[in-house]
Formats: C-alpha cells, sequence, structure tokens
C-alpha cells in the first residue's frame, strides 16, 4: 500500500508539471465554475509569464508575482481565455502582438503595473474586448488613434496615470463612441459606456481646451465614473475644477524689446528686458552673436498669465560683452525673437565690436597667466588657466586664442567673469595645435600658450594587436637562429684561421666527448662561449679581413645579436645558419 502511493505521488509530480496538461502550476491554484476552468497565483515569484499554463484555462489571475513584460504570444496556448488579470506586479513592456491568439478575450486588467506606454495596436488582436483597467500605471500620452482598435469596449479605466494633455479626437475617434451616439439619438437606451480620467495632472492650457470642452458636454450613453476633473498646472489654475476654468485658444509667441538699443558704459550693469507674450506659456532662451555667454543670469517673471519676462543680467560690461543680444520665445505653435544692441557711449563709430585696444591700468597689462592643458583626448583637450591679478573677479575676463600651430589667425573665444577653463573637441587627430590665454582684449604674451599634437586614432586594441605581431616577428628570430650566434662563411682561405680557430677545436672537443653531435645544440652551446673572440687580436684580424672582403677577398663574419634592433627575415638567417654549418662541416 505504501509503495503504491509512492508510485501515486510521483505520477501526479510529472503531470503536475507537464507542458500544456489540464494539472495547475506549482504555487497556484486552479478551480472549475459555471464559467470555466481558472488559474489563480498570488505573490508567486513567476518575473516571466510561465510557459507550461493549462491550454484549458478560460480566466488567469497573477498578481503580485513580480511579471516584467508580455512578450509575443504570452498566452496564445490558451485559445479559450477569457479574463485575464495581471494587477499589481512589475510590468513595463507590452509587446505589440502580446495579446496574439486571443480572440475570445473580453477582460483585461492591468491594475498597479508600471506601464509608460501602450501599443494600442495590440487590441487588434482582441476584438472582443469589453473591460480594459490600467489605473495606477506611468502612461502620459494617450495618441489620437488609441480607441480605434478598441469597437466593442465599454469600460476603460486610464486614472491615476500621468496624463497631462489630451486632445479630444481621441474620443471622437472611437467607434464604440460614435455608434452609441447615433443609436441614443434615435431609441433613446443604449448600453452606457463608463470612462474613468481623474486623478491625473492636468495641464489646463490651450492645448487642453478641446478636452475640457469634451468633458464639460458629456452626457449618456457615455458616463465619467468622476465627473470632477482638477487641472494641476499652470500656477493660476491649479486646483480648479474643469468646469470653472476659462480655457483661450492656443496663439505663437509674440516678443519684444522693452529698450531695443543700450549705451552702456564699461564697467557698468546692464539689464536687458524681453517681453513674450503666448499660449502656451513659451520657453526663452537667451544668445550672443559673438560667442557663447558667460557669467550672465537669467531671470523670469510671469507678469500675466499669458505674458513672461525675462531679464538678462550683465553685471559688468566688458569689451567683449558688447554686440548683439537675441531673446527667442517658443511653444509648439512656434517662435519669436527680439534683437538688443548693447555699445559703449564712448566707443567711437569706426571702431569695431568688441574693439581690439586695451583700457587697462599699466599695472595690469602684465598679468600673469598659468595655462596648462588639464585633460587631452584622442580629439579635444580641455584647458585652465591662473592669473595673478589684484582686480576683483567679476572684472575679470580673458581671451582665447585657439588654432593649428602654424595658422595666421586662430579663433578667439571671449570668457566671462569666473570661469577658468575651455574644452574643445572635433579636432583632427595628428595634428599640431596652439592655444594660447590673454587678459582681457589684450594679445597674448610669452608664457600664456601652449601647444601640443593630437592622438593618432589608433585605439588602444590596435595597439596591442601590433605588438603581438612584433613579438611574434621577434619569436620567429629567435626559433630560426639562436641567439648570439656567428655564422661564419669563408670566401678565401686566409680568413678561416683568424675568425674560426677557437670554434672548430671546441667543435672537435665536443665530438671526441660524444655530446651534442653534429646538431644546432652543439652550435647553440658554443655560441655562449663566443665563436668570434672579441679580443685586441681578433678585432685585427676582422679589420683586415673586412678591408679584404671590401676588395672581394677574405672572410665575412655575419653576427646576429639578439640585443641589436636589426630586423632580418626568417629566410636571410636560415641560408646565413645553413651557411654556417657547412663551413664548420669543412
Amino acid at each position: 500500500m505504501a509503495t503504491s502511493g509512492v508510485v501515486l505521488s510521483i505520477v501526479l509530480g510529472v503531470c503536475f508539471i507537464t507542458p500544456g496538461s489540464t494539472t495547475c502550476l506549482i504555487g497556484c491554484s486552479c478551480t472549475d465554475d459555471s464559467t470555466g476552468r481558472s488559474l489563480l497565483c498570488m505573490e508567486t515569484a513567476m518575473a516571466r509569464v510561465p510557459d507550461n499554463l493549462p491550454t484549458d484555462l478560460s480566466k488567469i489571475r497573477i498578481e503580485n508575482s513580480h511579471l516584467t513584460e508580455l512578450p509575443r504570444g504570452s498566452f496564445s496556448k490558451v485559445r479559450n481565455l477569457v479574463y485575464l488579470w495581471l494587477n499589481f506586479n512589475d510590468i513595463t513592456l507590452m509587446n505589440a502582438q502580446s495579446l496574439q491568439g486571443l480572440a475570445n478575450l473580453t477582460e483585461l486588467r492591468l491594475q498597479g503595473n508600471k506601464l509608460s506606454s501602450m501599443p494600442w495596436t495590440a487590441f487588434l488582436d482582441a476584438p472582443k474586448l469589453k473591460i480594459l483597467d490600467l489605473k495606477h500605471n506611468r502612461l502620459d500620452v494617450l495618441p489620437e488613434h488609441a480607441l480605434r482598435h478598441l469597437p466593442g469596449l465599454t469600460y476603460l479605466d486610464i486614472s491615476f496615470n500621468q496624463l497631462s494633455v489630451i486632445s479630444k479626437d481621441v474620443f471622437l475617434n472611437w467607434p464604440l463612441y460614435i455608434t452609441t451616439e447615433k443609436a441614443w439619438g434615435k431609441e433613446g437606451f443604449v448600453s452606457n459606456v463608463v470612462l474613468a480620467l481623474h486623478d491625473n495632472p492636468w495641464q489646463c492650457d490651450c492645448r487642453l481646451k478641446g478636452f475640457v470642452e469634451f468633458i464639460r458636454a458629456v452626457s449618456p450613453p457615455l458616463i465619467l465614473m468622476n465627473s470632477y476633473l482638477k487641472c494641476a498646472g499652470p500656477d493660476a489654475k491649479a486646483g480648479k475644477f474643469f468646469h470653472e476654468v476659462n480655457i483661450k485658444t492656443c496663439v505663437k509667441p509674440v516678443t519684444s524689446a522693452l529698450e531695443a538699443n543700450m549705451s552702456v558704459a564699461l564697467g557698468a550693469r546692464a539689464t536687458l528686458t524681453c517681453l513674450a507674450k503666448a499660449r502656451p506659456e513659451p520657453t526663452i532662451q537667451w544668445t550672443y552673436s559673438m560667442k557663447i555667454m558667460r557669467g550672465f543670469s537669467v531671470t523670469e517673471t510671469h507678469e500675466e498669465e499669458e505674458r513672461v519676462s525675462s531679464k538678462l543680467l550683465i553685471p559688468s560690461l566688458h569689451l567683449s560683452d558688447r554686440g548683439l543680444y537675441t531673446c527667442m520665445a517658443t511653444n509648439f505653435l512656434g517662435n519669436s525673437s527680439a534683437t538688443f544692441w548693447v555699445d559703449d557711449p564712448a566707443r567711437n563709430a569706426s571702431d569695431p565690436a568688441p574693439p581690439a585696444v586695451s583700457t587697462l591700468p599699466p599695472e595690469d597689462e602684465n598679468v600673469l597667466i598659468d595655462v596648462r592643458i588639464a585633460k587631452q583626448t584622442l580629439y579635444g583637450f580641455t584647458l585652465e588657466w591662473h592669473a595673478a591679478t589684484q582686480q576683483p573677479p567679476s572684472d575679470t575676463w580673458f581671451t582665447v586664442h585657439f588654432g593649428k600651430h602654424d595658422a595666421a589667425r586662430k579663433e578667439t573665444i571671449h570668457i566671462g567673469p569666473g570661469v577658468n577653463s575651455y574644452s574643445v573637441r572635433e579636432l583632427q587627430p595628428l595634428t599640431r595645435y596652439e592655444a594660447c590665454v590673454a587678459w582681457r582684449n589684450l594679445p597674448p604674451l610669452r608664457g600664456q600658450c601652449v601647444a601640443f599634437v593630437t592622438g593618432n586614432g589608433v585605439s588602444a586594441m590596435e595597439q596591442r594587436e601590433r605588438l603581438i605581431h612584433i613579438v611574434v616577428i621577434v619569436c620567429a628570430m629567435v626559433l630560426a637562429v639562436p641567439a648570439g650566434m656567428y655564422a661564419c662563411t669563408t670566401e678565401t682561405r686566409f680568413g678561416w684561421p683568424a675568425c674560426c680557430k677557437n670554434p672548430w677545436k671546441m667543435r672537435g672537443e665536443e665530438l671526441r666527448d660524444g655530446a651534442r653531435r653534429g646538431t644546432f645544440d652543439s652550435l647553440q652551446g658554443a655560441s655562449n662561449e663566443g665563436l668570434c673572440p672579441d679580443s685586441a687580436e681578433g678585432r685585427s684580424a676582422r679589420s683586415g679581413t673586412e678591408d679584404r672582403a671590401k676588395g672581394g677577398n677574405g672572410l665575412s663574419c655575419i653576427s646576429f645579436d639578439m640585443t641589436t634592433k636589426t630586423t632580418t627575415t626568417s629566410s636571410e638567417m636560415n641560408s646565413t645558419s645553413q651557411s654556417g654549418l657547412d663551413s664548420l662541416s669543412v
């Protein structure tokens, strides 16, 4: 009896995990009722949709199980699935074909997940879907075509998301809304359509005008679960309900300059004021015709609901600050700009802006500036400097001269107060550049310039590959000819005793002793002793031999020493080694 119980348990265990079987999943429970067979998995660590789901299910409920995504065909084997609940998981991604094969699905609940977007075309695979619950997610966009693929939907909950702006066309293009509105007008009664949109951060500006008007006019058969939708912004409307706000039509920005032409003395403070009127509120950006502005501050004030004042503050006007300034206001309808001309009343009309003359006191004309390259990359560098001066920080500005080392004219960049670094990128490789830092508008002095050469564009991997190739060639040389071996070839009989006397004697002794016989080992051993001794007589003999070799006679004594940096091919070394062996054999 005990044995049969064990066998039965094993059989049940095997069936329990068989893919596509009618049994249940481990850690889950299965029940049967009038609607069919149901799977319930609560707080079961899955991380992904199981592959071995029973195929006879009509309802699946997997909650708090840490699912992170719905891949393609996640439930395609469960053809009769009607109800799918995946609430309170960590789903962040839903594939556009994740509902593939679910032609009978009527209810999908994804409450409490982390979806920031929805593949609305996925609902083409679920034409019978009636209930869609997406509340407590992170949706921030609802496209105009979102509901076009949900013709039978009667319940949509997208409350507690991050929707701020939505078009009324989303609902006007909803097939069910169009159908029920016509049927309501003719018959007076059709099934209601429930819509939940509350608790989203609605921005009640002109972009929401159509939607607000649509919500105000909502009537059966469309029913709002909570009709008191509230504005989260802008500040003037925050906290108000839709029926309390008056929203106007959007308008392209229009900008104006409070004072377009300004005459400001050097060292004086200047404030440029730009006024912009637009719906919705525009973003404002300041630009300077010469270079990027540094050390200036910008403040914005909302004077009215649709009017913004932007002020650019120049704390102390310098020579390089003179010129044309532009204020640009932009919203989704377009942009508009206003210009300001800032000049010094003491400057002559013929002087350029900024002028190339110096207004420094004599003691500041020889300011010491310590310049260095703080960082250098393959195609760029960062320049840093420090100036020793008695001037206050608000009155210290510099000019950076940068370009190729041999260029006649270099690029000039004016750096405002409080900045002591400048970076340049996208330089040419293997090129010599020079960068100088000058005090205010003075020409750079000696010691205020640094020169450098950019990299060659070879990566560290390529350098390692080249090094490996060199090592392989050197190893081949070592294997072909032992280090320190001298190969002597006889061109005439006069040079033989002078160079190869000792080696022949050594060779004879080794042959008599029965050691290394006629192999490369014998030559290598002999090379340790030195085949051609470096004595005075030897040098004299070699000198005479070399002289005779130049005339066509004598001995050629070729040395392969691994301490030298001579590159010799393997074929040359093999031929030389063979020549040495032939001469020794003689």
